[in-house]
């Protein structure tokens, strides 16, 4: 881990002004706690930045200008896969433009404005433009379908909308009837930002300026609507406050990753989606820290591998999955070839390595020793620097989120020389509320509090949160208002299940709507189970089944590059998804992960038995939603005849007379 203090600064820098290296050096703060018969029930960290009393998100573009106008705060590509540097002056510039023909459209402050696109510099643009000009930004996955598109500008009454492309375009085009409020659409990739920037060419500067001073911190920055697992999507309604409450004390956590320390200035490459608040927040946070910020739209392997090794990050902010994949690529290829079991051993000295350093930063040890020191660096020559390079090669931190990572592969990317930084939070809560502190990680939890935030476990054990960080409510669309979205004492309930350990880390168990319980009264969070298999090379997705059954049993589909590694390596490439599904060796493989997966658990908590079906789920399957998660009710009810099957045995030993199961 970096050796940089984490804590309140010695003094408030300005809005706009936390420059890499600026600030004075922090110290590390305990969280305060309350326990309840020697239990831990609530813990709090005092914000480590001054709330912001004025301003809104539309003035950091021109902060930054004034302040570092020659600054590098963003990249983008060029044709030829080379990155061109934009300064915060050339930012900003863009910024005005676009805000100027926003205005010059008729579009007035507290207008809702959608954006549905990829990753990309002009998301970021029009974000930026459209709080500078007073609007509320409405972010659309650029999966979504007419119908969820629709429903989104509808509900947010949204009087204009940016899409990315001619589908898109044509999509919303045909949906117009229904949404007699959307006054304007334009198409990012045929120069929409340029037809802005004309219209608004007969506007001054000055009304931008005008725009800006109508907005301050407890106004609404963007409405951010929630994946709709169990239903049609909340609005969540996020304020300037709420934005600069988490990204300016994030920015003061976690000082090595947005102050960079090292010879290499800080900048990363966003590939997750900007429709989503942990890649908002990020992405507001760089420019609140003049960090150099690069656009990914394609996660597809090669192509994001590419651009990784083009803009060469310092840190990254990912989900569990690529880093399962980065890991299990870098395995796939050792085996392929012959040297599996050189990758095994580096990657068991890794793990022991990063969890000697978590013991030693916690004072339970002195660190690792010689011998394994020694052995960390041949392995960093022959694997480890290996999967850096997958990375970008300069990458040392990464931030994650969106589903518990687990700790054996936190600990492998500490030992591979990468620090994993895992967080938790909701889109009621601007990202994240919990986080990974520096110098204190504890492998399989999601950290303490956020700085500013207070974490309380309920008597059912429910998280609940508090802070300047939770939104002001859900989108009320008859009264074009928010609607209180906590509780009278302002704590928000998250509906996720969860503990705190002594010292007030918070480990989260489960989601309480998920919570199984059995025909026998067992209650099981299926999370624990489901999220160790999916790290398994061969797993994409795994659904644990059992509410009002006699035991756990699961539906598993299968990851494509692992499968295709294996079918390679098995000689097994002339198969079809039915037949591999039905392929004793396979399951063989299969039966071995889920016993790997049932000793954390016990036996009644264990899968008994697993369906792998032919086909994985899809968001447009109606499986997924638009963040990956899984859409349990749509799932359970689509495969009923498989998860019957698995229960059959013991139905007809129900009519026999006999019990139990197999």
């Amino acid at each position: 881990m970096s050796s940089s203090p984490v804590g309140p600064a010695a003094s408030a820098a300005a809005p706009g002004s936390a420059v890499a290296g600026e600030a004075a050096a922090p110290v590390l703060v305990e969280p305060e706690k309350e326990t309840v018969s020697g239990v831990v029930r609530e813990v709090a960290v005092p914000r480590f930045a001054p709330p912001v009393t004025s301003g809104s998100l539309g003035d950091i573009p021109f902060v930054n200008a004034r302040e570092a106008p020659s600054e590098a705060v963003l990249s983008r590509k060029r044709p030829d896969g080379t990155w061109r540097d934009v300064t915060a002056e050339d930012f900003a510039r863009e910024v005005l433009n676009a805000a100027k023909g926003l205005i010059a459209l008729g579009l007035e402050a507290g207008d809702r404005i959608g954006i549905m696109a990829r990753t990309t510099y002009e998301w970021t643009l029009l974000d930026f433009a459209g709080w500078a000009a007073g609007l509320v930004t409405v972010p659309i996955y650029p999966t979504s379908s007419a119908s969820q598109a629709r429903y989104i500008l509808q509900h947010s009454g949204a009087r204009a909308c940016a899409v990315e492309n001619v589908e898109q375009g044509r999509m919303l085009s045909a949906e117009r009837g229904a949404m007699p409020r959307l006054e304007h659409l334009w198409q990012l990739d045929a120069g929409a930002l340029s037809q802005l920037a004309d219209e608004g060419r007969a506007v001054e500067d000055d009304a931008v300026a005008e725009r800006r001073a109508l907005i301050g911190p407890e106004h609404a920055a963007t409405l951010i609507y929630t994946s709709g697992t169990t239903g049609q999507p909340k609005g969540c309604v996020l304020t300037h406050g709420n934005f600069f409450a988490e990204v300016d004390n994030d920015i003061e956590l976690l000082h090595p990753v947005f102050k960079s320390v090292s010879k290499d200035p800080a900048a990363t490459l966003l590939f997750l989606p900007l429709s989503h608040v942990f890649g908002r927040m990020v992405a507001v946070a760089c420019m609140r820290a003049r960090v150099r910020l690069g656009h990914a739209p394609s996660i597809q392997t090669d192509e994001l591998l590419a651009d990784l090794a083009g803009f060469r990050p310092t840190f990254l902010l990912g989900i569990p999955y690529v880093l399962e994949k980065v890991y299990n690529t870098g395995r796939a290829t050792a085996e392929k070839m012959g040297r599996a079991s050189s990758f095994d051993r580096a990657a068991r000295i890794a793990r022991r390595y990063g969890e000697a350093v978590e013991a030693q930063e916690h004072g339970r040890g002195d660190g690792p020793g010689k011998g394994l020191k020694a052995a960390r660096g041949l392995y960093d020559l022959l694997v480890y620097r290996r999967i850096r390079a997958a990375l970008g090669g300069r990458c040392r931190y990464v931030i994650s989120g969106g589903s518990p990572l687990g700790s054996r592969l936190a600990a492998f990317y500490e030992g591979a020389g990468i620090s994993v930084f895992e967080g938790y939070g909701l889109t009621e809560t601007t990202g994240a509320s919990t986080c990974t502190p520096p110098l204190k990680p504890r492998l399989g939890t999601v950290g303490w509090p956020v700085p500013g935030t207070a974490v309380r476990i309920a008597d059912d054990g429910e998280v609940l949160l508090r802070g300047p960080h939770v939104f002001s409510g859900y989108w009320d669309q008859q009264r074009q208002t928010a609607v209180p979205g906590t509780g009278d004492d302002g704590w928000l309930a998250t509906g996720d299940l969860g503990a705190l350990d002594q010292d007030g880390y918070l480990t989260i168990t489960g989601r309480k709507k998920d919570l199984i319980i059995t025909s026998g009264g067992k209650n099981i969070a299926p999370a624990p189970l489901e999220d160790w298999l999916r790290a398994h090379p061969l797993v994409s997705q795994c659904l644990v089944v059992g509410d009002e059954r006699p035991y756990i049993t699961a539906l598993l589909t299968l990851e494509p590059d692992g499968l295709a590694h294996w079918q390679q390596m098995h000689k097994k490439t002339g198969l079809t998804p039915e037949q591999l599904v039905e392929d004793e060796e396979l399951r063989q493989n299969l039966q071995q992960a889920v016993d790997e997966a049932n000793r954390m658990v016990s036996r009644a908590e264990s899968i008994r038995r697993f369906a792998v079906l032919p086909h994985d789920f899809t968001e447009e399957g109606g499986h997924l939603t638009p963040s990956l998660k899984l859409k349990r009710a749509a799932i359970v009810r689509d495969f009923e005849r498989e998860i019957a099957a698995l229960y059959e045995d013991v139905r007809t030993q129900e009519r026999e007379g006999r019990a139990g199961p197999p």
